[in-house]
């Protein structure tokens, strides 16, 4: 880092100041404003907050770090922009119309308030497990790889890294609430994506262009398909089979069965159930609004397989060609093999490596974008959970000033227990990795109850209850049988035993298991107990939407609309006929 790179840094940090101080003086203090911004997010700022909140860390470090190793394997969850336009056509209505402030509020309208308790608090723990204590981390990775020398007492770069990103995105998020974090992710993804696509353009550059990294990575780094389709079944969709093995089952790629029923089942769920993504649209005034703003993020969120995947490559080739000292050192192992752990630091290596003054400080800055982004979406959404689901609801005549300090105490919690998970994370397989297999665990039941409930109106509260109860408890399972051999050097399960069986699952498998459960549980439970009153739940289902409703809806859009959606299923169809190895 030359001294232009840090003015260019220290000026987009002076850009983010003044930007916060502005829209704190727009405040008034209130929840609607501080949680949801007052509702009246237009749908560039909606759909640029959406995808700036999911740009973060698990990509600036994760994804890069998995294009360094696996090619664009991982592009799969990119290529998922579609669920976006899920949100936009299919559940938007319902959210706008029922006029909440949570994704857990939604469900007590829908069901009752026992489902609210369960959500909020599956949420908080999901936040904390991965989006509060991976963004902490990939944090600390950054400034590892551009100050490895920084130290301050006990604390080495990384820890200060960790510390320093909570410090500064906690500063606007606390302050400002929805709106300071909404407009600061316009700015950040602006400052985000010019900079990644300049680390692209450089990364070919030193590489030799295009056909080079091709020839370079090899055809298996460019092939989509080779995680859906085993080595020697290329013409069949059948399941992975190894000798003496239930590969099906037990398996270390990402086979198609799994990737046809998981993938899209945590997709939907993180795009069109979740409050960290769903409370941007919640802050829209209307469903056009709304909609169109998660179009506009669908259209930015094809970006991450050229800006992340491929800078990740290109280090891969730039260090196993030899072209690069630094990268082939940092990044190869005695064995000519891409170090895994090491592959995580594949971004800013790069960044370090082949980028020119102020052009590298322009990069670094976008990088702290992306995980100052992530970070201050999660706060915020933490903070709404834990102050309008459980705070609100045993003090019901606390005043409104009240609930936003209880809001930003709230946040102060949740990231001094994100802290005390990081160990966990650094014994892990590798950021992105276990980014998946904790949602894959998490997942099912919430998109369970949201989308069964909507397309479902027989089912009922009873029924509800049960699925997100049992899934959690699944899930749960799963992390406490997976957290041992990470955290304990050496430790294994009994092979064959019960409890080695489930820590060798493919994680894509337990969570189509875990999602089969909620469904029979939830349509059991449900058809076992009396059916919910109709005229409590109108307007929150399709089958009780009223004709108002759906006038109303089908108002809120026209060709434009249509138009653009089409476009983005056209993007990923050629995604996927392009990637063919």
């Amino acid at each position: 880092m030359t001294g232009l790179d840090w003015a260019v840094v220290a000026a987009y940090f002076g850009l983010l100041l003044v930007l916060t101080w502005w829209v704190i003086l727009k405040n008034k203090d209130t929840p609607e404003d501080y949680f949801l911004a007052g509702r009246n997010l237009s749908w560039w700022v909606v759909g640029a907050s959406i995808f700036s909140s999911n740009i973060g860390s698990e990509h600036l470090v994760g994804l890069a770090g998995s294009g360094a190793t696996d090619g664009v394997a991982m592009a799969h969850y990119e290529l998922h922009a579609w669920c976006l336009l899920v949100l936009g056509w299919v559940m938007i209505p319902f959210y706008i119309g029922s006029k909440v402030f949570t994704m857990p509020e939604f469900l007590e309208r829908r069901f009752d308030p026992a489902s609210r308790w369960v959500l909020s608090v599956i949420s908080l723990v999901a936040y904390v497990v991965t989006k509060i204590a991976v963004g902490i981390f990939a944090g600390g990775i950054v400034f590892s790889v551009l100050l490895p020398e920084l130290r301050l007492g006990p604390l080495d770069a990384f820890w200060i890294g960790s510390i320093l990103v909570i410090v500064l995105t906690g500063a606007y998020t606390v302050l400002g609430g929805l709106r300071a974090v909404v407009f600061a992710d316009a700015l950040q993804t602006v400052v985000l994506v010019v900079g990644s696509i300049l680390v692209t353009y450089y990364g070919l550059q030193a590489i030799g262009g295009w056909d080079e990294l091709r020839r370079i990575a090899g055809s298996e780094m460019f092939n989509l398909w080779k995680p859906l389709v085993p080595e020697g079944m290329q013409a069949t969709w059948a399941p992975v089979i190894e000798p003496d093995r239930m590969a099906w089952y037990f398996n270390d790629n990402y086979p198609w069965l799994s990737m046809l029923f998981c993938a899209p089942v945590i997709g939907m769920w993180y795009w069109c159930t979740d409050q960290y993504i769903v409370q941007r649209a919640l802050g829209a005034p209307n469903q056009r609004e709304a909609r169109r703003g998660a179009i506009f993020a669908g259209m930015l969120k094809l970006l991450p397989v050229f800006v992340f995947i491929i800078p990740g490559m290109i280090a891969f080739a730039l260090a196993s060609s030899g072209q690069s000292a630094n990268l082939q050192e940092a990044m190869i192992g005695p064995d000519g093999e891409v170090l895994r752990d090491e592959a995580q630091r594949a971004f800013p290596l790069l960044v370090a490596t082949i980028l020119p003054p102020g052009i590298r400080g322009l990069v670094v800055a976008g990088m702290l974008a992306a995980l100052m982004s992530s970070l201050s979406s999660t706060f915020n959404a933490s903070a709404t959970l834990f102050t309008m689901d459980f705070y609100s609801k045993l003090h019901p005549n606390v005043s409104q000033k009240r609930l936003v300090w209880i809001g930003r105490l709230a946040t102060t919690v949740m990231v001094l227990i994100g802290l005390a998970w990081i160990p966990v994370i650094q014994g892990g397989r590798g950021l992105y990795d276990y980014l998946q297999g904790v949602q894959a665990y998490l997942a099912p039941p919430i998109f369970v109850v949201f989308f069964l409930g909507v397309f479902w109106k027989r089912l009922n509260a009873p029924g509800c209850l049960a699925a997100l109860i049992v899934g959690f408890l699944m899930g749960l399972f799963r992390l406490a049988v997976d957290t041992p051999p990470q955290l304990i050097a050496g430790f294994q399960y009994t092979p064959d035993s019960f409890l080695w069986i489930v820590n060798n699952m493919f994680f894509q498998y337990y969570s189509i298991l875990i999602l089969l459960v909620c469904v029979v549980v939830m349509v059991g439970v449900s058809y076992a107990t009396a059916a919910p009153d109709y005229q409590r739940i109108s307007g929150l289902t399709y089958g009780t939407a009223t004709a108002a409703d759906r006038l109303e809806t089908r108002n809120s859009w026209n060709a434009v609309d249509v138009i653009a959606s089409v476009a983005i299923l056209v993007a990923i169809l050629a995604a996927y006929l392009y990637f063919r190895g």
